[in-house]
């Protein structure tokens, strides 16, 4: 039997000792065992997410909390800032028109990161800006934005910064409070080791104010009913129960490495998964690399799709494609979450095969693999 290895940002592979915890017997959300559950993954989520703010849990994926960071803060009419730089700030923009804001939409090339210039002339340009969405790491180009630059623009305004961390938390720095980041939104399928099904959400106290303002409709993912039930260590609808489970052995993994400890392991990696690629004579994409993924541009004359398929169905390796108009020109490997060193050779290694297969040959074999080892374990 073929041996599948998930490379791809997200969902990222889960440990065996969390799909142990996937798998006991499940046991009623309202009972006291539970509620100790829920308490301990509370106080835990506030380390990953470097604040004494709570963190919200919701059963959905990372858009239903993206979809929620809309609905509970803002009103109609209300005028944000969406920093688009690739399918995910897009994604912020299409949500925010969905429910009538007044969207003043920021473009940023492929693969580039927003200067903290240019959003400050958006915001002098639009005084009436109540809000600015924008990305940690712009999945769909591996593209790590400048957070802390940003927050610096919003911290002493009565603006809400909300960031979509859902692929870049745990890799890539950020340091929530510290910064002045209001809204920190991630999902359980990547840096968390989860299957998907869980979003996570952090909650300043300038966040608070602008609930109690807010007039879109929400019911299922009101943050009011979330934060009432949070302080009783409770949930208002029926969590996903096994799944909060797996979080309390994710969590005791993150913190038993130290999440400065994993920012810096995965920069390494990224840094390694670099220069493998430049090894076989490929170009990164990004201008501003990610510690989460990497997108390396395929050789001229072939379609990465094609690499990203034959990786899959020959070796059991998933890669991911490009998106959008990316998707023939670049594929994306994640180094994140449960992903290391060892993962990351394999992968190059048959990476190497599959291009050779591929028609491409402009690199001696072997190449990117020594470059891993170099500069991991140098």
């Amino acid at each position: 039997m073929k041996r599948r290895y998930l490379m791809t940002p997200g969902p990222s592979p889960v440990p065996a000792v969390i799909r142990e915890a996937l798998a006991t017997e499940i046991m009623h959300h309202r009972t006291d065992e539970f509620i100790e559950i829920l308490k301990e993954t509370n106080e835990g989520l506030k380390y990953v997410f470097c604040t004494k703010n709570p963190v919200l849990t919701l059963a959905s994926s990372g858009t239903g909390a993206m979809e929620a960071a809309v609905t509970n803060f803002f009103s109609a009419k209300d005028k944000v800032l969406v920093i688009v730089g690739g399918k995910f700030g897009e994604r912020w923009a299409e949500i925010t028109k969905s429910y009538g804001l007044d969207v003043v939409q920021m473009d940023v090339a492929l693969g580039e990161s927003p200067t903290v210039e240019g959003v400050k002339k958006m915001l002098d340009a639009n005084k009436d800006i109540k809000g600015i969405f924008t990305t940690l790491c712009e999945t769909s180009t591996a593209t790590v934005f400048d957070i802390k630059g940003i927050a610096s623009l919003t911290k002493d305004k009565n603006i809400l910064l909300t960031v979509d961390a859902i692929s870049g938390l745990g890799q890539d720095a950020l340091l929530t409070d510290e910064w002045g980041v209001d809204v920190v939104i991630t999902g359980s399928q990547k840096g968390f080791m989860l299957p998907p099904g869980l979003a996570f959400m952090s909650v300043s106290e300038k966040a608070k104010g602008f609930i109690k303002t807010s007039t879109l409709p929400k019911y299922y993912f009101s943050l009011a009913k979330a934060l009432k039930s949070y302080e009783k260590n409770d949930t208002p609808f029926t969590p996903a129960v096994n799944l909060i489970m797996g979080l309390k052995i994710s969590i005791d993994l993150i913190k038993k490495d130290g999440i400065e400890n994993m920012w810096a392991n995965f920069r390494k990696m990224s840094l390694a998964a670099q220069e493998a690629a430049k090894a076989l004579g490929l170009e990164v994409f990004s201008k501003h690399p990610s510690s989460s993924l990497t997108a390396i541009v395929a050789p001229s004359g072939i379609n990465a799709k094609d690499v990203v398929k034959k990786m899959r169905k020959e070796y059991g390796v998933s890669i991911a494609a490009g998106q959008g108009e990316l998707e023939q020109k670049i594929f994306r490997i994640a180094h994140m979450g449960w992903i290391n060193g060892q993962d990351l050779m394999m992968c190059f290694s048959l990476l190497e095969k599959v291009l050779r297969d591929c028609g491409y040959t402009n690199f001696k074999l072997g190449a990117s693999v020594a470059k891993l080892q170099e500069v991991i374990y140098g």
